[in-house]
C-alpha cells in the first residue's frame, strides 16, 4: 500500500493550495489527527490498519482533510486486496471531502480502468481536467504580488502535469472504446471542456463528427464541424466528414456543399507537394472520391470518372478501404456510360478487398459481365 502521509499530511496548509485551486490534503503536525495517524503507521497487519483508518474517519468526521485522507488510504488498501469496487467506493468518499485532489482522481481513474467502467473513467478524468485548467483563473489573494501569484500557479501546473496527461489519455481511450455513437458523444461532451487544448483534439473531432453522422444528427454534426473550422479552417478530418455527410443528405443544395468542403480538403491536403505524407494523400484521394460520387448524383458522369480516376491513383497502396470504395464508384460510372470493359477491369480489382463495398462490387461485376456477354 502506498504511504503518502509523511510527505503529504504533516504540512501546514500553504499559500500554493490557495492559489492553485488544487486540493492538497494537509494535517498540521502535533494535532490529534496527526497523532492518530502516527499510531496507524505502526500497525503492520493490513486488516487491522484498515479498521484503524475506519475508526479514524469516524472520529474526525468533522475534519474534511482527515476524512479525505483516511478514505484515500482505505481505497488503496482495498485496491491491494483486489477488491476494486470497494476501493472505488472509498475513493469516492475521499473525493467528496477533497474534490480537486489530483492524486485521488488518478487513483479513481486507474481503478475504473481496471473495472472496465469507462463512464466512471470519464467522470473522474473530466473532474481532474477541469480542476487543472482552473489553475490561475481564480482571483489573486489580497496582498499577493503578480509575480508570486504567477509563480505559484506555474509551480502548481508543473506539479500536476503528469497527472493531467494521464487523465487526458485515459479519457481519450474511453472515447475510443465507446461501444456506440450515443455513448461516444456523451464522453466527448465531457472531454472537450475538461481538456480544451488536448493533444488528441484532432482525433476527438473525428470521433465526434463520425458519431453525429452515425446518429444521423446533421444539425449537431454541422454545428460541431463549423466550430472546429472556425479555429482551424484546414482541419482535414472535419472537412472530409462534412463533405461525406452532405453528399448523402437529401436536402436541396447539400451536394453542392459536399463538393465545396471536398474542394477545401483537396486544397488543404496539397497531395502533390514533395513533402505530402500518406495522410495528406489519402485525404485528397477521399475528397476526390466524394466529388466523383457527388458528380454522379448530378448526372455529371464524365466529370465523375475524371475525379474517381484521380482518387484511385492517390489511394492505391495507401488505404485499401478508401481505394476499394473509389474503384466501386468508378466501375459504376463506367457502367453508366457503357464502358463495359473499363467497368469490368476496375470492379475486378475492387472485389479483391474485403470490406463494406466488396459485395456491392461483386453484384455490379456480375451485371457488367452479363452485359458484356450479351454484347458479343
Amino acid at each position: 500500500m502506498k504511504r503518502h502521509w509523511l510527505s503529504a499530511v504533516l504540512l501546514l496548509l500553504g499559500a500554493s493550495s490557495l492559489f492553485a485551486q488544487l486540493d492538497k490534503i494537509t494535517i498540521p503536525a502535533g494535532t490529534p489527527e496527526d497523532q492518530a495517524l502516527q499510531e496507524i503507521s505502526k500497525e503492520n497487519d493490513g486488516d487491522k490498519r484498515a479498521a484503524m483508518y475506519e475508526s479514524f474517519v469516524q472520529k474526525f468526521s468533522a475534519n474534511p482533510a482527515a476524512v479525505a485522507y483516511g478514505n484515500w488510504q482505505l481505497a488503496q488498501a482495498y485496491q491491494d486486496k483486489g477488491d476494486l469496487q470497494k476501493a472505488l467506493d472509498y475513493g469516492a468518499k475521499a473525493l467528496a471531502a477533497s474534490p480537486h485532489d489530483m492524486d485521488i482522481l488518478v487513483l479513481q481513474v486507474g481503478l475504473a480502468q481496471q473495472l472496465k467502467d469507462n463512464g466512471t473513467v470519464m467522470k473522474y478524468a473530466a473532474q481532474g481536467g477541469e480542476a487543472y485548467n482552473a489553475i490561475g483563473k481564480q482571483p489573486k489573494p489580497a496582498g499577493t504580488s503578480d509575480a508570486d501569484f504567477a509563480a505559484e500557479n506555474t509551480d502548481a501546473k508543473t506539479s500536476a502535469q503528469s497527472s493531467y496527461e494521464f487523465l487526458e489519455a485515459a479519457a481519450y481511450n474511453a472515447i475510443v472504446s465507446a461501444a456506440d455513437a450515443k455513448t461516444r458523444v456523451a464522453y466527448i461532451e465531457l472531454f472537450t471542456p475538461a481538456f480544451p487544448d488536448s493533444r488528441f483534439s484532432e482525433a476527438v473531432t473525428s470521433y465526434a463528427m463520425m458519431s453525429f453522422s452515425e446518429l444521423h444528427d446533421m444539425n449537431r454534426l454541422v454545428s460541431y464541424g463549423e466550430k472546429v473550422l472556425a479555429t482551424n479552417p484546414d482541419n482535414l478530418p472535419t472537412l472530409l466528414l462534412l463533405a461525406n455527410a452532405y453528399v448523402d443528405d437529401p436536402k436541396p443544395g447539400s451536394v453542392a456543399k459536399a463538393i465545396g468542403y471536398a474542394e477545401k480538403a483537396i486544397a488543404a491536403a496539397k497531395a502533390d507537394a514533395p513533402d505530402a505524407d500518406r495522410t495528406r494523400k489519402v485525404s485528397a484521394g477521399v475528397a476526390h472520391s466524394t466529388i466523383g460520387y457527388a458528380d454522379m448524383k448530378e448526372d455529371k458522369t464524365q466529370a465523375a470518372i475524371a475525379e474517381l480516376k484521380t482518387a484511385t491513383a492517390l489511394l492505391k497502396g495507401q488505404d485499401d478501404q478508401a481505394y476499394a470504395a473509389a474503384l466501386y464508384r468508378l466501375g459504376y460510372a463506367y457502367a453508366k456510360v457503357n464502358k463495359v470493359s473499363d467497368a469490368r477491369e476496375v470492379l475486378t480489382e475492387a472485389v479483391k478487398y474485403s470490406g463494406p463495398v466488396q459485395q456491392p462490387a461483386r453484384d455490379l461485376l456480375l451485371k457488367v459481365n452479363a452485359a458484356r456477354a450479351q454484347g458479343r
